[in-house]
């Protein structure tokens, strides 16, 4: 089972739904589809929080070794499944903390009630409370994509491949299927990343596309960079 808690290797990189059809037809040899995707995979869409002065977006685009940023995430437009995810970034590591949330306190997050999260166990919950009040955190970019991963048990390796990528301002009712959102990457291609904790086998730098490119950059970023082209003038 993956462990969250943990620190782990992050590996990305942009390739062509072509390549990725081919990774995926080299990975069902030895790897397993994630238990919890369906046989398309799955829809993924994420709230990502920032301050006033845009730290996380800055921190990334500075390079900051030391970073984080906060996400509200659901799957499948299913209101029953919500996560409050805090993302840490140490170098070349990464790791996530997380609580699952119910669809009432979504609705009281998202109306700027969060001092119900003070009295919650987990850490992300209070820290995410506290940069709310002392910083000002506030719903930055909604970030939709479809993603199809897959799992191998040695090295706790997980890949997966997040394509129509779309970002959008978050006006309009989080688990609907409408609105209006804008397309981040090329439709023909495709975010690969690769995690792992221990070591990362011979097997998987076996199946990369000779001319992958690997990116530094995040989802949130270049969302945040679209909506800005669009609408900044």
């Amino acid at each position: 089972m993956r462990n969250d808690a943990c620190f782990r290797h992050e590996l990305k990189y942009v390739i062509s739904k072509c390549d990725m059809d081919c990774c995926i037809a080299r990975l069902s040899e030895f790897a397993k589809v994630d238990p919890h995707a369906k046989e398309n995979g799955y829809f993924v869409r994420s709230l990502y929080y920032d301050d006033m002065i845009m730290s996380a977006y800055e921190d990334k685009e500075d390079g900051v070794c030391a970073r984080h940023k906060y996400r509200i995430r659901a799957y499948d437009h299913d209101n029953s499944v919500i996560f409050l995810e805090k993302k840490i970034k140490e170098g070349s590591y990464v790791r996530k903390e997380s609580i699952k949330l119910s669809i009432g306190d979504f609705n009281s997050i998202i109306m700027g009630e969060t001092a119900f999260l003070l009295e919650k166990e987990e850490r992300v919950a209070f820290d995410f409370a506290i940069r709310c009040r002392t910083d000002n955190l506030h719903p930055e970019v909604i970030i939709d994509y479809c993603r199809i991963p897959f799992i191998y048990e040695y090295g706790d390796v997980r890949i997966t491949f997040d394509m129509s990528i779309k970002a959008s301002v978050p006006d309009y009712d989080f688990f609907s299927d409408g609105g209006t959102a804008y397309s981040v990457l090329s439709p023909d291609n495709v975010i690969m990343e690769i995690k792992y904790t221990q070591f990362l086998p011979d097997v998987f730098r076996n199946i990369m596309p000779d001319n992958s490119c690997r990116i530094a950059t995040s989802k949130y970023v270049m969302s945040v960079d679209t909506l800005r082209r669009l609408f900044v003038k």
